[in-house]
């Protein structure tokens, strides 16, 4: 069983999520996009835990920056694309497109994600039935085109609306609030009755499942390249 413990960076600035990740089973953590290391060694001491790995969906500032300090002090290694082997700092393990990581006992498929940025890559744990998406898909909408063009993040939104349903997904940022003026019909008063209630208990909306993204994000319910287009 994989543990998530997200934890909140650069609030009030960008509203960045770092997630700590345990296999119980072996005892063996990960750090995802630590993109600062104070809030991540806090809860690291919270919990006892010594992170083996930091791993990165891609090169932006605000998800490496924490990097370097905590494999300093926890000897852990960075984990990333081969891609961006030349733009994250300290890169021990390059991963391709296809490529099987393993956290403890917990697998780990990497999908390339061009679009966003290129060599942008998502964590996707499929027995864990986990995906963690960095700025590629966030609650309700998506991550902006900083070096792709459309097409590339088009075809990496079909890599995502073929995962199963009950899929978790976690976003790098918690933006759902920008979103929930435009959702729409029972599905769409559902997803924003629940946003609501963990945006009040100050909680991330995130985890919610693929399905329900499926249902609500306008960028995942267009069935064309040319629908795409006109959301943008």
């Amino acid at each position: 069983m994989l543990k998530v413990t997200p934890i909140l960076c650069r609030p009030r600035e960008m509203d960045n999520y770092a997630y700590l990740l345990t296999d119980e089973k072996e005892n063996v953590s990960a750090v995802l996009d630590a993109s600062e290391a104070l809030p991540v060694i806090a809860e690291c001491e919270k919990q006892n835990i010594n992170p083996k790995f930091l791993l990165v969906t891609h090169h932006h500032f605000d998800h490496v920056e924490g990097n370097i300090l905590l494999k300093q002090k926890y000897g852990a290694e960075i984990v990333g694309a081969k891609a961006d082997e030349n733009r994250i700092e300290g890169l021990d393990i390059g991963l391709e497109d296809g490529d099987s990581f393993f956290v403890g006992s917990a697998m780990a498929k990497i999908i390339a994600a061009d679009g966003h940025t290129l060599g942008h890559i998502l964590w996707y744990f499929p027995e864990e039935k986990m995906l963690f998406t960095g700025d590629t898909l966030f609650n309700l909408c998506i991550g902006g085109l900083f070096e792709g063009t459309q097409e590339q993040m088009w075809q990496t939104l079909q890599k995502i609306k073929q995962l199963p349903d009950d899929v978790l997904f976690y976003p790098g940022h918690e933006y759902t609030v920008y979103g929930l003026r435009n959702l729409q019909g029972e599905a769409g008063e559902k997803y924003k009755e629940k946003a609501i209630a963990r945006l009040q208990q100050g909680r991330p909306v995130a985890p919610m499942t693929l399905g329900e993204e499926k249902q609500c994000n306008h960028y995942l319910k267009a069935d064309t390249f040319d629908e795409f287009l006109r959301l943008f």
